[in-house]
């Protein structure tokens, strides 16, 4: 068993298409909050978007780089292949119609005797969400999506991957990880946290994964703080994995490596967080630049098309 044990996922990162459609179906639709917009540091005319709870919590932010007219990638191996949201018990039926009022396609899956709502973003992401007691429930309402309806952060993820039972080891030696279950296509495992806590890893193969539109970037486990974050360096070289230096996301500071099965893993500490430079309930607002770039932002800002949060109006055709 690992000497060290992460609580589960800090966030999840994807490439999509247009900014603003990205905004609507993640605020407007499914609610959740925008806590910071800035760009993505090796690419400064292209967003960088965090969503997530009230406070962007490690463990409910899905980020983004939208792409507007880059190609369309692949879902496949070597990816997250379905990112999975949490809802408070008895919520289920409100997202069900809550999709439908919105004209979301989606499809109902039964595994480890739990319901899934399965459906896609705007841009091919596969997405499902589930009910759960565990995990605080999230503050931030919008739109007559309360407290007791609204997502509360991940569940987990469905990980495809070219080595199953490798990733599973990785998961389980390294990464702290308990297996729970074998199901049909599944492995299940899960860690202490109470969010984005649950990976189940299917065992069939999928085709080679390719980067572009719709598709999962990287998938960031939490590291609860700077010395633990070192520690996890140290713990992955030793276990015959090659990290990336330590760098400075702003939000948080990350690691990076490849597992054995494809997938980009990432390790995030959860500080300072993203109050760290605008006000909590002012997040997400102004385009935020770390200040290195703040010297070029009349030039950015020409570049990014703007982004509005707005109450989608329900389509009754």
């Amino acid at each position: 068993m690992a000497n060290k044990a992460t609580t589960g996922i800090h966030h999840i990162t994807a490439i999509v298409g247009n900014p603003q459609e990205n905004v609507d179906f993640y605020a407007g639709i499914l609610g959740l909050r925008l806590v910071k917009k800035t760009v993505n540091f090796d690419d400064p005319g292209t967003y960088h978007l965090y969503f997530g709870n009230e406070g962007g919590q490690p463990g409910t932010i899905m980020t983004f780089f939208p792409w507007s007219g880059a190609y369309r990638g692949r879902i496949g191996t070597g990816q997250v292949g379905v990112t999975t949201f949490v809802v408070p018990e008895n919520a289920f039926d409100f997202w069900e119609k809550r999709l439908t009022a919105f004209k979301v396609p989606f499809k109902t899956e039964r595994r480890f005797s739990e319901d899934y709502l399965q459906f896609d973003d705007p841009h091919g992401l596969k997405l499902e969400i589930v009910a759960r007691q565990q995990g605080p429930k999230s503050q931030w309402e919008f739109d007559g999506i309360t407290q007791d309806e609204a997502i509360k952060g991940f569940g987990g993820a469905i990980l495809l991957t070219a080595s199953p039972y490798q990733t599973v080891e990785l998961l389980e030696q390294v990464m702290g990880f308990e297996k729970i279950g074998e199901e049909g296509n599944y492995v299940r495992l899960r860690t202490k946290g109470d969010l984005g806590n649950v990976i189940d890893i299917r065992l069939t193969a999928s085709p080679r994964g390719l980067m572009g539109v719709g598709t999962v970037h990287h998938i960031a486990w939490r590291a609860k703080d700077f010395e633990d974050h070192q520690e996890w360096r140290s713990h992955l070289e030793e276990n015959g994995f090659h990290p990336t230096e330590i760098l400075n996301r702003q939000y948080f500071n990350a690691i990076y490596f490849r597992e054995p099965g494809g997938l980009l893993f990432e390790i995030a500490t959860d500080p300072p967080g993203f109050d760290r430079d605008e006000p909590a309930e002012k997040m997400g607002e102004q385009l935020m630049l770390p200040p290195w770039l703040e010297v070029h932002r009349e030039k950015i800002e020409e570049v990014l098309i703007p982004v509005t949060i707005r109450e989608l109006k329900e389509d009754h055709s």
